[in-house]
């Protein structure tokens, strides 16, 4: 459950609108020597091959690499934990060796993983929820602004600020044994104002770029890209972090460190930058549109749809229960890893990582199951999987939250094949819920449809920053150990499964051919 998919929430590939799939001319200097490669629809490029797509694709995998990078070196760094010096070593090989030396250290020192460091204090809550707020705020200007401005210019304006930000981001690393981390929760915060105004135009350019009957593979392959640069993006990270600071230096002198991580994403920032360039220019789709201020909230026209469609409004409740799940994943996996497990922020990473595998590996074989059975079941299937996981990962042995390595049921390398399979249980929940939701609402309001899901799972991630912080402090307080937080996973999404079922009658026959075609990367991650 990936932060994100592309920016931890990854709007759907393609348009919102699919009126809006014919727009776009490209200028004659932008066609070049690729007439050949344009089709009978005027500045359209036929073929996926053409320069222009190619950029495209570079472009928003450089972009989802990057976020995923950046927000997962912030989120090992929140973390306080009790690996000590020699660990890296033995571990970055051996994961068991990580959790003996640990725990041999620590009943020598006497310390516990929870005072590891003194006043550390586990900062992923606030990372995610500075993180998810612009989604949630400027979601509706950032989309105005892709119809009302030409969205290569959205593309290339965003890419160029990435830089900038990134470049901030090293200064922020620097100052946090001065300022702490004010510092880069500003940053986090720009890198999310950043891709909410990144994804409106990044998604849009598709339909108006190439003709219906190129959408569906181009989808496809949008949707392999970025699930690729999530995983490596995410995997990257521990390994770097790992490579530049010692596991035992206190973090505010690690951060100070991380400028060279940094420094990464600024040179990726760049590459990105430079292939976004390769889009072919397009008008704007609107160039007239005013700015109401409906446009910065949900639509008069949604409420109201909403409010008359009681299977959507379920279907849109159950798909935030579903990103506030997937947000408290993310933070619990790498919690659960660092502390519990007294693993080195790469094999940490790795285990983050495989969440996103196992969403690949269900959406696939959920879109196959969806051409043979019922969506209801398929999300049944996805439900009571995820409870399942969720509360194996949750189950410790006796005196887990004293000894660090040790005392969890399925250990580290148990965990992969859990995680996985809780990643495969989430797209076959999440994939027909989506699909309803964007097929449900009438033609007319579709579009709007998927900006309010969108919003609304940003919205559940931001909450999922807050509970995530709530848990934390209840569990340190009573010194249990962090696999408790799945179980509070799984007692939160429990009524979810008990109760929930999607009214599809009218969907089922759609729901395989619209997640085999890659229009469920929605994944609100930051990919």
């Amino acid at each position: 459950m990936p932060e994100k998919a592309d920016h931890d929430l990854v709007p759907p590939v393609g348009s919102p609108d699919p009126t809006t799939a014919a727009a776009g001319d490209a200028s004659p200097r932008d066609q070049g020597n690729s007439m050949k490669n344009q089709s009978a629809e005027t500045g359209k490029i036929d073929q996926l091959s053409h320069p222009a797509f190619v950029g495209f694709l570079a472009t928003q995998f450089f972009g989802a690499f990057n976020d995923n990078l950046f927000k997962q070196l912030l989120l090992l760094l929140a973390i306080p934990t009790a690996v000590v010096a020699g660990a890296s070593e033995a571990g970055m090989l051996d994961p068991a060796a990580t959790a003996q030396t640990v725990a041999e250290a620590s009943a020598t020192a006497g310390e516990t993983a929870a005072d590891a460091e003194a006043g550390g204090a586990d900062l992923q809550g606030i990372a995610t929820i500075v993180f998810g707020l612009p989604f949630v705020v400027f979601g509706g200007l950032a989309g105005y602004l892709a119809d009302r401005l030409s969205k290569r210019t959205i593309i290339v304006s965003s890419k160029v600020a990435e830089i900038a930000i990134m470049a901030l981001g090293m200064l922020a690393f620097l100052a946090t044994p001065s300022i702490g981390f004010a510092g880069l929760w500003i940053v986090l915060f720009l890198m999310g104002l950043q891709s909410t105004f990144f994804g409106p135009g990044k998604y849009g350019t598709l339909p108006e770029m190439l003709p219906r009957n190129q959408l569906g593979r181009a989808n496809g392959l949008v949707l392999m890209t970025t699930f690729i640069a999530i995983i490596i993006g995410t995997a990257v990270a521990g390994p770097l972090k790992d490579a530049i600071v010692p596991p035992d230096m206190p973090r505010m002198q690690a951060a100070s460190g991380l400028w060279i991580g940094s420094l990464v994403c600024v040179g990726i920032a760049i590459i990105g930058t430079v292939t976004s360039l390769a889009i072919i220019r397009l008008p704007a789709a609107e160039p007239n549109l005013k700015l109401k201020t409906e446009n910065l909230a949900i639509p008069k026209e949604m409420r109201s749809l909403l409010r008359r469609d009681k299977p959507l409004m379920l279907a849109l409740l159950a798909s935030c229960v579903f990103w506030l799940i997937a947000g408290l994943t993310i933070q619990s996996v790498n919690s659960l890893s660092k502390v519990q497990l007294a693993q080195t922020d790469t094999w940490t990473s790795i285990l983050v990582a495989l969440i996103s595998v196992g969403i690949a590996i269900g959406g696939a074989i959920a879109g196959g199951l969806s051409r043979k059975i019922s969506d209801n079941f398929v999300i049944q299937i996805g439900m009571w999987g995820t409870v399942a996981f969720c509360a194996l990962l949750s189950i410790s042995l006796p005196g887990a939250a004293d000894e660090p390595g040790q005392g969890h049921l399925l250990g580290f390398y148990g965990c992969i094949p859990a995680l996985i399979c809780l990643g495969g249980s989430a797209a076959f929940f999440a994939i027909p819920i989506q699909v309803f939701l964007q097929d449900r609402p009438p033609q007319e309001l579709k579009g709007r449809m998927i900006a309010v899901m969108n919003q609304a799972n940003f919205f559940a991630i931001v909450l999922s920053g807050l509970v995530y912080s709530i848990l934390d402090r209840i569990i340190t307080a009573v010194d249990a150990p962090r696999s408790y937080l799945f179980a509070a996973m799984a007692l939160l999404f429990l009524p979810v499964a008990i109760f929930f079922k999607l009214d599809s009658s009218e969907l089922d026959s759609d729901a395989a051919e619209i997640a085999n075609s890659g229009v469920t990367d929605n994944a609100p991650q930051t990919a």
